[in-house]
């Protein structure tokens, strides 16, 4: 823009000399055509200036390594006018911001969270001589997923145990039944007959389903960047194993916002609880205890490079 309009004097300041020098009407209409260009422009261009719109193009998720880049786009109906602005970087993690050039690829090399925000967004005639401010913005986040990071050993489930059992809803198909006598209204494909022969009444082998107590995967968002890129990578890991066993489970964990808890019964409360996590402040210090009164089988994930 400082080039455009330094031109541009250079072309009002050979009109004005021209005017000086040549004393006639038509160094006069130069002048005065030179001197109103800006404000034509100015006027011209109001119509797609007060249309325009400025929104922020940015993925909103992104595995770690893969490249990803944010970017100011212009929206108007009307020929769109030269816009700049700039891109900052916020990191949700630790709170430090940063600036961004265009063209530049996100920061993707470690797991965690990016707010990307526009500031000084600016709109500019046709001719690039006046520039005027752009309304705020809506800033968007970026968050970086880590990759599964297997162990190499699974961890023992002997401790997962059943300390109760309860009837099946709806009967079917299971590993442990129940013998008892038959009531009105109970399934008669379910009646123990070699038994009821014997006993003479009518017994049924009533399917039973076990309670189980909770699996808990706790961790602490404390450590190094490699340190904590290694225990997301194992939450992601042991998380998905337990979703493969038919296992419901929870992740207890300690941010920088204190601690938090996810609840897993499927793979899109993974998504949804890892999403969550990512984009939590880092914590400065401290463990998370696990109850392990209330959990039958327990996990902390640890961000040592020995325990893969």
């Amino acid at each position: 823009m400082i080039t455009r309009f330094l031109m541009y004097l250079s072309c009002l300041a050979g009109s004005l000399v021209f005017y000086l020098y040549y004393q006639e009407w038509v160094s006069w209409v130069v002048l005065v055509a030179v001197a109103a260009i800006p404000w034509v422009s100015l006027l011209l261009s109001l119509p797609a200036i007060l249309q325009f719109r400025a929104e922020l193009e940015t993925p909103g998720f992104v595995t770690m390594g893969q490249k990803a880049h944010a970017f100011i786009w212009g929206l108007s109906d009307l020929p769109q006018p030269l816009f700049k602005g700039k891109l900052l970087l916020t990191n949700l993690n630790t709170g430090d911001t940063y600036k961004h050039a265009h063209r530049t690829p996100l920061p993707t090399n470690h797991c965690g969270a990016w707010e990307v925000s526009a500031r000084k967004v600016r709109i500019c005639d046709y001719l690039g001589l006046f520039a005027l401010p752009v309304g705020k913005i809506q800033p968007r986040t970026t968050v970086v997923r880590p990759k599964p990071l297997p162990l190499k050993h699974s961890p023992e489930l002997s401790r997962y145990l059943a300390h109760s059992w309860h009837p099946k809803f709806g009967g079917g198909f299971a590993e442990n039944h129940e013998l008892r006598p038959y009531r009105p209204g109970d399934n008669l494909n379910q009646v123990h007959w070699k038994l009821s022969a014997k006993t003479g009444s009518l017994i049924l082998r009533e399917p039973m389903e076990p309670d189980l107590g909770l699996v808990l995967l706790s961790l602490d968002l404390t450590g190094t960047a490699d340190q904590i890129d290694r225990k997301f990578g194992r939450l992601l890991w042991l998380s998905q194993d337990l979703l493969n066993r038919g296992l419901r489970h929870e992740i207890h964990c300690l941010t920088g916002d204190g601690p938090v808890r996810h609840t897993v019964n499927q793979e899109s409360d993974l998504v949804i609880a890892m999403d969550a996590l990512l984009r939590c402040p880092w914590a400065e210090e401290g463990t998370i205890a696990g109850d392990e009164t209330a959990a039958t089988w327990q996990y902390h994930i640890g961000g040592d490079a020995d325990e893969t």
